[in-house]
């Protein structure tokens, strides 16, 4: 976990806990850890190379903007003086790398390597200039067109070099590492771990906990949210494990005295993508779309569910199995594809509460963030409801929801509070936008415009506005009342407080909404105008 996440709320507060700690304790691990620790190794070690990887190296391996120190950080390449930088998973880069250096290659010669970053003064060929340092911590036009070109070279099978300038030296990020087949990705779960922490460890760890029954059966996402990095860490490509190597995980984690018979999770980023992917391999090798999904599905996308659907009846059949529960995150806009897995999935894998994410129900928002809009969530949400009454189930929908983030207007999340409202929907959590490295939504929050349009967006960055941005997702809380009035008054809407804020769920027809969304859109319209 990126160290700066871990320690901060999104208002930048210290966090009183950390749940990756024995104890739970907060502060055990330093800021930027990543340069810390590498700064502890050199000062121990003189003179031995040093190299760097994990999520915090790999999404910060460009220039970069940093949401804590408000500012435009040099790749922690620069800052860690590490010699070389593993970027991803990077199980293909760390074999090659050990086998040059067994060969006696000096580190210091190794500027080649798929998903590394290397600092150097010769420019590989065909590489693709980004604007220096220097302009991207000055000049936001800078920042985004080094995001943007960037972006377009994240294909493992045709990507480009990188190179940045950083005075007198140039970084150089060589293209992505290709990803790993079945039968690799099986041979790595073959190993002999554990599955505990570190003995040293005597107290619990919260995070540990909850995910000690879990099984990985995937890695990657082709989803392509503006608010999430994992397609800069793990790709886009989904990478799947072979059902005998999930079953054999099975059956030894369910041999251990510590299991009593559920699976509290298999998955991976995304769920119900297992086993999918791109039906043609030539295009594939050449494709630049960020997502899979967005703004509608690519006509080269594998998207049923028989692999799926086989593992999760084989895992129910399991001798010492008694639940097993689906807890990663279900992309609900390609359950319309995935009629039996989504059958499966309330009939067995749910227990009582299915997480999805729709994180906005505003169409002008979704629409930043890469994510479905909200006729798709409002049919998904009726097709759970009718098919968990049919089972004879109780099963309710968690939806997750972001506050203040780019795109997102006072207004906005007024539209978002009232659909909650009219669809008897309650949040009890909610996720403050906070500009994590690597993201599309970050770069749009240090710039205020889409890289890839030009389109200037609002974003919220005053207190106040993001706190009552998110009080209207809490509104059917009591401490959020005042918040939530002050909210519709600045937007003049306080006719419809009585329709928020009372008790009973709303009765209003879809005409109703319609014309108040379009109200909605007028009000946005003139305030524009008057700014």
């Amino acid at each position: 976990m990126d160290s700066m996440v871990n320690h901060y709320t999104a208002a930048k507060k210290i966090r009183r806990d950390d749940a990756y700690t024995p104890g739970n304790v907060a502060g055990k691990r330093p800021n930027r850890a990543v340069i810390a620790y590498t700064a502890a190794v050199k000062g121990a070690f003189k003179g031995l190379p040093t190299v760097i990887g994990g999520i915090e190296a790999s999404l910060r391996r460009l220039a970069h903007y940093d949401y804590w120190s408000d500012k435009v950080r040099r790749s922690v390449l620069v800052d860690s003086k590490a010699d070389l930088l593993l970027y991803g998973m990077a199980e293909h880069t760390i074999l090659e790398l050990a086998r040059r250096l067994a060969a006696g290659e000096e580190i210091s010669a190794i500027k080649d390597l798929r998903g590394t970053a290397v600092l150097d003064n010769i420019e590989p060929k065909n590489a693709v200039e980004l604007p220096s340092f220097a302009e991207v911590s000055k000049n936001l036009d800078a920042y985004n067109r080094m995001f943007k070109l960037a972006s377009e070279q994240q294909n493992p099978w045709s990507g480009k070099p990188l190179i940045q300038a950083y005075g007198n030296r140039t970084l150089v990020v060589n293209p992505p590492s290709l990803p790993l087949s079945e039968a690799e990705l099986d041979r790595i779960y073959a190993l002999p771990f554990t599955r505990q922490p570190h003995p040293s460890y005597t107290e619990t760890i919260p995070a540990f906990e909850q995910i000690r029954n879990s099984i990985t059966s995937h890695r990657g996402c082709f989803g392509g949210c503006a608010f999430c990095a994992i397609t800069h860490h793990q790709g886009k490509t989904i990478q799947s494990r072979s059902e005998q190597s999930i079953l054999q995980e099975i059956d030894r984690l369910s041999a251990e005295n510590s299991f009593h018979g559920t699976l509290s999770d298999v998955g991976g980023p995304t769920a119900n993508m297992y086993g999918l992917g791109c039906s043609n391999p030539a295009a594939e090798k050449s494709c630049r779309r960020d997502s899979c999904l967005y703004p509608r599905p690519c006509k080269n996308l594998r998207s049923d569910d028989k692999r799926a659907v086989r593992l999760l009846g084989k895992i129910r059949k399991r001798d010492r199995v008694k639940n097993v529960f689906v807890a990663s995150g279900i992309r609900y806009d390609l359950l319309q594809f995935q009629q039996q897995y989504f059958d499966d999935l309330l009939q067995h894998h749910v227990g009582g509460l299915l997480k999805v994410a729709p994180e906005s129900t505003s169409d002008r928002v979704t629409d930043v963030m890469r994510k479905p809009g909200a006729k798709l969530f409002s049919d998904f949400l009726d097709k759970f409801r009718q098919r968990s009454r049919q089972l004879g189930l109780r099963q309710t929908i968690v939806p997750y929801l972001i506050s203040g983030h780019p795109g997102c207007e006072l207004s906005d999340m007024v539209d978002v509070a009232l659909y909650l409202k009219h669809h008897q929907l309650q949040v009890e959590q909610v996720q403050d936008f906070t500009p994590t490295p690597g993201s599309l939504s970050t770069c749009i929050y240090h710039t205020g415009k889409d890289p890839f349009t030009g389109e200037p967006l609002h974003v919220p960055r005053a207190s106040k506005e993001k706190r009552l941005q998110k009080a209207l997702l809490l509104y059917h809380k009591s401490e959020s009342k005042a918040d939530v009035l002050e909210a519709l008054r600045l937007c003049g809407r306080q006719g419809i407080a009585a329709e928020l804020l009372e008790k009973r769920p709303a009765r209003a027809t879809k005409n109703e909404h319609r014309t108040e969304a379009a109200k909605s859109s007028r009000l946005r319209h003139r305030s524009r105008k008057n700014r």
